[in-house]
């Protein structure tokens, strides 16, 4: 059985120090060391980060001049890891999360080890208090967060991804700056075979939050959404998975504001340029329905 290297990647504004400390600190806790850590600085200048913290392995820090993105920000640690190509699988982390066991790298290391078609892994996100928010759960539904198996999506804020799967797929879609970036990466992986796996037993502590709470949730979401069906989804799919979702997000919504935004959002995502169109196999989408998420909601 050949051994994955693994490596660790962070991605910060520079807003979170104390928090960026401690994720880096419970990765130095780790019972098998990374092979590299990178830490991007999205927009801002980082601090010395490897003696001051006692981190194993090979530690690269990346000043960015402008804030990327995260799926931006992500992209330029790839790059950096793929000029060493030393590394088969990259964990990505929030840069507020933290890491509550010490045998999450190794869990990753033995899952890739015995499955060379596993692409992605998606980490069980918990609040202080243990809970996980229904959001946070990869399947449709009032799932129960401690049932793991295969899926059709993860969470950006803990996984964990295959380089090898990544040089098939291309990268994160930096464009869409925040919002549905994991799904378009998702849908790509599934369509080219690669397994996704939700494995809650890897934990990522994180502070419960809204993603309401950035000033652009509603308008990016909203612009992004049309975005991955134009460039995702076979034509005959497009308006039935908008016309689903627009309802869906009427009921939902109750801010009048908010509402307003995802309407410019929307808009802006029918008249920009999605980029290139890729749509994934009538094969793919009956694999994703078949999996308990049709691409239609």
């Amino acid at each position: 059985m050949v051994q994955p290297r693994i490596a660790v990647a962070v991605v910060t504004m520079g807003n979170r120090p104390a928090e960026v400390d401690a994720l880096l600190e419970s990765v130095a806790k780790q019972d098998l060391a990374p092979t590299r850590i990178v830490i991007v600085g999205n927009g801002c200048r980082l601090p010395e980060f490897a003696r001051r913290l006692s981190l194993p392995g090979e530690v690269t820090t990346i000043d960015v001049e402008e804030n990327l993105g995260c799926p931006g920000g992500r992209n330029v640690a790839l790059a950096r890891l793929r000029e060493f190509g030393d590394v088969d699988v990259v964990v990505e982390l929030d840069d507020d999360g933290l890491l509550v066991d010490a045998d999450v790298l190794r869990r990753v290391r033995d899952l890739y080890a015995a499955d060379p078609r596993l692409g992605i892994v998606g980490f069980r996100i918990a609040d202080e208090t243990g809970q996980t928010q229904q959001r946070h759960v990869p399947r449709v539904g009032n799932s129960d967060p401690l049932r793991g198996g295969y899926v059709t999506g993860f969470l950006g804020g803990g996984h964990a991804l295959s380089m090898a799967m990544l040089d098939e797929t291309g990268d994160w879609p930096a464009e869409f700056f925040f919002a549905h970036e994991e799904t378009d990466l998702a849908w790509r992986a599934a369509d080219a075979g690669w397994k996704i796996l939700y494995a809650p037993e890897l934990l990522l502590r994180h502070p419960r939050t809204s993603p309401a709470r950035h000033a652009i949730y509603y308008r990016v979401t909203a612009r992004n959404r049309v975005w991955l069906v134009r460039r995702r989804l076979p034509l005959a799919l497009i308006p039935v998975h908008l016309g689903v979702w627009t309802l869906l997000t009427l009921v939902r919504t109750r801010s009048a504001g908010g509402l307003r935004a995802w309407c410019g959002g929307f808009v802006e995502g029918l008249r920009q340029s999605a980029g290139e169109r890729r749509p994934m196999r009538w094969r793919t989408v009956w694999q994703l329905t078949r999996l308990g998420r049709p691409p239609v909601i």
